[in-house]
């Protein structure tokens, strides 16, 4: 991977970025109502079930997508979530130990 280092911080080629998508089953997860949840994911029967969960109570001062990569955000333990696939808006990928 091709790097260059301006003032101490390594950037590197966003094509390249773009290929280095977290692997594992844990995403960011938002549903109606707006609650927001992290967890390990698994769908089956028309349920979502986030094992390991966090939620995502709040955060300032930055986005949402900011808030994902960064993890700078107020985020609580709770039991495992169950939650009906419809309630969904959208999933974030994120790396296996986040909000952990």
């Amino acid at each position: 991977m091709n790097k260059i280092t301006v003032n101490g911080i390594e950037y590197i080629q966003a094509s390249e970025a773009v290929t280095q998508r977290p692997t594992g089953t844990r995403a960011v997860v938002v549903v109606d109502r707006g609650w927001i949840f992290a967890g390990d994911v698994t769908r089956e029967d028309g349920r979502i079930r986030l094992s390991r969960a966090v939620h995502v109570f709040k955060w300032y001062n930055i986005g949402f997508a900011k808030m994902v990569e960064t993890e700078k955000a107020d985020l609580r333990p709770i039991s495992d979530v169950d939650i009906p696939s419809g309630a969904e808006i959208f999933c974030v990928p994120v790396h296996d130990q986040w909000g952990l």
